[in-house]
């Protein structure tokens, strides 16, 4: 959420402030949250949005377990991979994204966290962050079927500052082993 606050602009005639600045100044910010928004990565919640999604791109999805709000790893992970253009353009073409949350500081709404329960129970989830990546499909009643293609977390010996070249090196063999 932005909050401006009102800004007294004097066009009196000072030596550096004149309108050609103020649009300039104007046109960079605005270019910047563009820039910023276009850049930004679509997560789902919703497991049946998700397996839609992936069934019509031809793209598996890419399942964070995460606890967003005391995982400190997760959050780690978010900052040294998932925000870096590398990623940003890799799952953009590659894969859908899901996130399923754990937190413990607020409450999701009923339906949600029986879902995230259920994926975390079905993947044997016992530690965040986790990635798992699978295909879904549904059947005719109406049952989601899940096929596990791979999983792992954080790029646990990478390069620091590069820890993005890792983690998408390790998705690339888990894709890759599954094409076959």
């Amino acid at each position: 959420m932005f909050y401006f606050s009102t800004i007294s602009i004097s066009f009196e005639k000072k030596p550096n402030c004149n309108m050609k600045s103020i649009i300039l100044f104007l046109s960079i910010f605005f270019l910047f949250f563009t820039a910023k928004a276009q850049n930004a990565l679509t997560w789902h919640t919703d497991l049946n949005k998700a397996i839609e999604l992936s069934r019509s791109g031809k793209k598996p999805v890419f399942a964070f377990f995460t606890g967003s709000d005391w995982c400190g790893w997760c959050h780690k992970l978010q900052r040294d991979v998932f925000a870096k253009p590398a990623f940003i353009e890799w799952a953009k073409k590659n894969v859908i994204l899901l996130e399923l949350d754990f937190p413990r500081g607020k409450q999701l709404p009923a339906e949600l966290s029986t879902q995230n329960n259920k994926l975390a129970s079905q993947f044997k989830v016992s530690g965040f962050p986790t990635i798992w990546y699978f295909n879904g499909e549904k059947d005719k009643s109406g049952n989601v079927n899940l096929t596990p293609l791979g999983s792992h977390g954080y790029p646990s010996g990478a390069e620091k500052g590069k820890e993005e070249v890792r983690f998408l090196a390790d998705a690339a063999a888990i894709l890759e082993r599954n094409k076959k």
